[in-house]
């Protein structure tokens, strides 16, 4: 990286024409000891090849990669050329920045110049006199007044001037223009009129960057003894542009806002900046865990080098740069969401808009998975409410599995290391250089380990991390931070801190988590500051423990001697997960804080597949823990082999077992596996799969390879079950605070009656194309209302009129605790009942199961959990309906039985998980369920219900 400062700036220098100019540059690189000869050629070969002018009377010459050869030194040298020299295609040269690097470290002079091409300095430079004036025109921070059209809303409805300035405080907050106490310190009393209804309020708490919104009401409100429909929201600070704020005012005095109720009149009305109408595309984001880093890397990669603009957006509002990082994550595009791209006309961006969609479509480098709708709550179904004492001798503890495999070796501790450093200096450029030369440092170790990179996924994480070491949006705060007179490592710490925060804060969990990404590369960069080296790792077999496992941490190990890794804090789909599951090293997650006091070289035994650890196992448990390995080898071999025998108890009663579905071409596989027909097919996918809505014909294709494959088996289907945390990307759904709690269900289906029509039509159509006899078995999910049943059973009664299918059977999803608890109810008006645990669970003990602290406590065997299940049975057994179970409870080995005991008629499970269960199965008897049921009924917690099975 670079520094600039004045005895690197070479005033008064004159040239002919450019190919003089680089003469003149490449001397002067040689007379400073920076290159050999050799390098003017490299200077010539890049103006061939594009030319290096910026704007504003700046460019920056720098040699190809085939002359890094003649670079001695990495340095950047400025000469400064009053009279101006002609660049080619009009443009007059003030000031040429030369630049000697080994590698792309050119973009980060575009980082240091970014801030005077956005203002007028082009007769400023060529007029300056000393080095120190120029220094003080590259680094002016312009004062600043953000008018955009984002922050302008119509058509609100509010009730006083307070609702409408909330409306406005949401606007400025949500582009982080203004933070928390903002608003609770605005002087309404002090309200200016304008004109025709229009008022303005100042507001100076709390405000990150200055700029006005405008939000309108649909109706006057009575304010000050006068009318207002319209406020201006002007969020001031000791940045402002008193001059733009003037001119806005003096526009807002002499123009009507009454007579439009479109943001982008009133916009072009006060000269605010309007989302460009440029050539617009858009794409569904098909990867499996959204726009997260490694993707937003290919992205960026594929538009870096375009000479044109290109941007992104959700909303087709706020757009960001799709050649920076940082804004790409910002963005936390999930898997379905619609990303909208605008390229600037007549440029290479235009032209290269196409491959950019087809990139993006085809999962940018990434193998395109269908979604899992429900995933295994391994969290909730495998961890007791209550924490033992983690550190008793021989005591079994358990954490988030993350990496299957038994595993046992010495504790290696890796405490995080605490770093002691100044905060201020007095010498602002050494320290630019001192945190240059260590991102340099880190750069060059990175792309050692892409080289060396045993897997596919450790190369696609660094390569994600070395590009957010190139994107300047990382930088621009730190280089502002150290004209502040901060250190290096506080300027840099204390802002990739706050930007990871803010990462962190994103309503998606797996972006959010992709925080970790960037306290890994700041770290790196922070203990070359501190001159610290990394620990050695041990050379036997060891455990790995550490509060947070960053990925780097990871592909240091040697997998001839790290047995498994077990942290305190982190989830099953963080970074860390994913390289130990590539390196096939046993992992687990979230294990508490507690483990970061067990002592060195302490033998720990760990098994990634259900997240249980033990401290100072003894022999005898290091043998059983060797024979369990080999008895769940035996007992698959034997499922298997059985898996087509009915689940029926050794005193006589069967069960049905029954696979959950998502893909509709999975549907022969389960029936391979011994699935007895489908408990629970998810049509989500049948939705998400298509870039606009299937129409009937497309979905019957698809219903029937399930109906085709079952062959007379019962197949039941659950409607569309989408909005909120799931969403469509071509149906219109609001945004919601808490989307678990919102629009989802049937209660967007519902609200969208044409789309419900067009699924029961086609599911009905398909089970009779498949076979006059098959067994078809509907369920709506989230009732939670007996007029929410009434009206999806209309809808399907409405269809039916016109498509009579003569083996059907209509129930309903039991996950919301009011159709539990007033199950007596439905039952008279429903075929049957399905209990989907996994949210039933959620919403009983009110804990997000992705929640990645308090999801270990949110235990489907809960006897909250169970006196629902319990109610519903009963409730169902009493009107003659059955009952079944398609949460992942019911693969649960420890939960089968009681499930039983209760009288719960079908199990509906994962594929993999059928064999086995049914297997368990023939192993009970109904009256030993029963009787544990009773007891598990009549316990206090999770811990002590699954204490009754261990």
């Amino acid at each position: 990286m670079f520094v600039l400062e004045p005895q690197h700036i070479y005033l008064n220098q004159s040239a002919t024409d450019k190919q003089h100019a680089l003469r003149l540059l490449a001397d002067i690189l040689i007379k400073d000891h920076l290159t050999q000869d050799g390098y003017l050629q490299g200077l010539q070969d890049r103006e061939a090849q594009s030319s290096t002018y910026l704007g504003q009377g700046i460019a920056i010459p720098h040699g190809t990669p085939a002359s890094r050869d003649k670079i001695l030194q990495t340095g950047v040298r400025l000469a400064h050329f009053p009279q101006g020299v002609d660049w080619g295609n009009g443009n007059v040269v003030h000031l040429a920045v030369a630049i000697s690097a080994k590698s792309d470290e050119h973009l980060q002079v575009l980082q240091m110049l970014t801030k005077a091409l956005n203002d007028d300095v082009e007769q400023k430079i060529a007029k300056a006199i000393t080095a120190d004036e120029i220094l003080a025109i590259l680094n002016a921070t312009p004062d600043s007044l953000l008018l955009h059209e984002s922050l302008i809303k119509t058509d609100i409805h509010a009730d006083d001037l307070d609702e409408l300035a909330y409306q406005g405080y949401q606007l400025l907050k949500s582009q982080s223009l203004v933070g928390a106490g903002f608003l609770t310190n605005l002087h309404s009393d002090k309200a200016i009129f304008l004109q025709d209804n229009t008022w303005a309020v100042v507001g100076e708490t709390s405000v990150f960057t200055p700029a006005v919104a405008i939000v309108k009401n649909h109706q006057l409100v009575d304010f000050n003894d006068k009318k207002m429909d319209t406020l201006v929201l002007i969020a001031s600070n000791d940045k402002l542009d008193q001059q733009k704020l003037s001119n806005l005012l003096d526009v807002l005095f002499q123009t009507s806002l009454t007579n439009t109720n479109n943001s982008r009149e009133i916009a072009q009305a006060i000269h605010a900046e309007t989302v460009p109408d440029w050539i617009k595309k858009s794409v569904v984001v098909l990867n499996h865990h959204g726009l997260h880093a490694r993707p937003a890397t290919e992205l960026v990669r594929l538009t870096k080098a375009l000479t044109g603009d290109i941007k992104v957006s959700l909303d087709e509002i706020n757009f960001v740069s799709a050649k920076s990082l940082t804004q790409l994550l910002s963005l936390g595009a999930v898997r379905g969401q619609t990303l909208t791209f605008i390229a600037e006309p007549n440029t290479d961006s235009e032209t290269a808009l196409d491959s950019v969609i087809l990139a993006v479509r085809e999962g940018l480098g990434e193998t395109i998975e269908p979604i899992n709708e429900s995933k295994p709550n391994t969290v909730a179904d495998n961890l007791a409410d209550e924490w033992i004492d983690p550190f008793s001798q021989n005591e079994e503890n358990k954490g988030i599995p993350a990496s299957r495999g038994l595993a046992v070796g010495n504790a290696f501790v890796m405490r995080d290391k605490k770093y002691d450093y100044a905060l201020i200096s007095q010498n602002p450029s050494q320290e630019k250089q001192r945190l240059e030369q260590a991102v340099l440092t880190v750069k060059q170790s990175l792309q050692q380990l892409i080289d060396t990179a045993s897997s596919k996924e450790i190369r696609q994480i660094f390569t994600a991390h070395l590009a957010l070491l190139d994107d300047s949006e990382l930088f621009n705060q730190v280089f502002v931070n150290l004209q502040k007179n901060m250190t290096a490592e506080n300027a840099w710490h204390s802002h990739v801190e706050k930007t990871a925060k803010i990462q962190e804060s994103l309503d998606n969990k797996l972006l959010a988590e992709r925080a970790m990404d960037l306290r890994d590369v700041g770290d790196k960069v922070l203990a070359v500051l501190c001159g610290e080296t990394l620990a050695e790792l041990p050379n036997e077999p060891y455990i790995l423990i550490k509060h947070d496992l960053m990925p780097s941490d990871v592909a240091r190990l040697d997998n001839r001697y790290v047995s498994g890794i077990l942290t305190a804090v982190g989830g099953a789909s963080s970074h860390s997960a994913i390289v130990a599951r590539a390196l096939s090293i046993p992992a687990i997650v979230g294990a508490g804080e507690q483990v970061l006091e067990i002592a060195q070289k302490t033998p720990v035994l760990i098994n990634g597949a259900t997240g249980e650890f033990v401290i100072n196992p003894t022999d005898n448990l290091l043998e059983q823990a060797s024979l369990e390995q080999e008895r769940q080898q035996l007992e698959q071999t034997k499922a298997l082999q059985t898996c087509q025998i009915p689940a029926i108890t050794l005193d006589n009663h069967q069960v049905h077992v029954m696979a959950n579905l998502g893909d509709v071409n999975n549907a022969e596989s389960a029936v391979a596996g011994g699935a007895e027909g489908v408990g629970l097919l998810r049509t989500e996918l049948v939705f998400m799969k298509h870039s606009q809505m299937p129409d009937i014909q497309t979905q019957i294709n698809d219903y029937k390879k399930v109906f085709d494959a079952m062959a007379h088996r019962p197949v039941v289907v659950r409607t569309l079950d989408v909005g909120g945390d799931k969403p469509l990307p071509y149906v219109a759904m609001k945004a919601e605070e808490n989307p678990f709690l919102g629009v989802r269900g049937v209660r967007l289906t519902l609200r969208k009656p044409e789309i419900f029509k067009q699924q029961l039509t086609a599911l009905i159509q398909a089970s009779k194309q498949s076979s006059p006899d098959q067994d078809l078995r509907i369920m709506f999910p989230m009732i939670g209302r007996v007029e929410e049943w009434q009206k999806a059973r209309e809808i399907l009664d409405e269809v039916l009129a016109e498509n009579p299918h003569n083996k059907l059977q209509v129930g309903m999803m039991i996950e919301v605790p009011s159709s539990a608890i007033m199950a007596e109810k439905f039952a008279p008006l429903v075929d049957f009942f399905s209990i989907g645990t996994n949210d039933l669970t959620q919403y009983a003990m009110a804990i997000d199961r992705g929640h990645p602290v308090l999801s270990r406590e949110a235990d489907g065997l809960h006897p909250s959990v169970l006196q629902l299940i319990d109610t519903t049975v009963k409730s169902a057994h009493k009107y003659g309906k059955w009952v079944g179970v398609c949460g992942e409870l019911g693969a649960d080995r420890q939960a089968i039985p009681i499930l039983l005991g209760l009288g719960v008629d079908e199990l509906s499970i994962s594929s993999s998980q059928i064999a086995l269960a049914k297997m368990q199965i023939r192993s009970l008897t109904l009256s030993d369920c029963k009787q544990l049921a009773i007891k598990a009924l009549g316990c206090d917690t999770a811990a002590a219900v699954r204490a009754l099975t261990a």
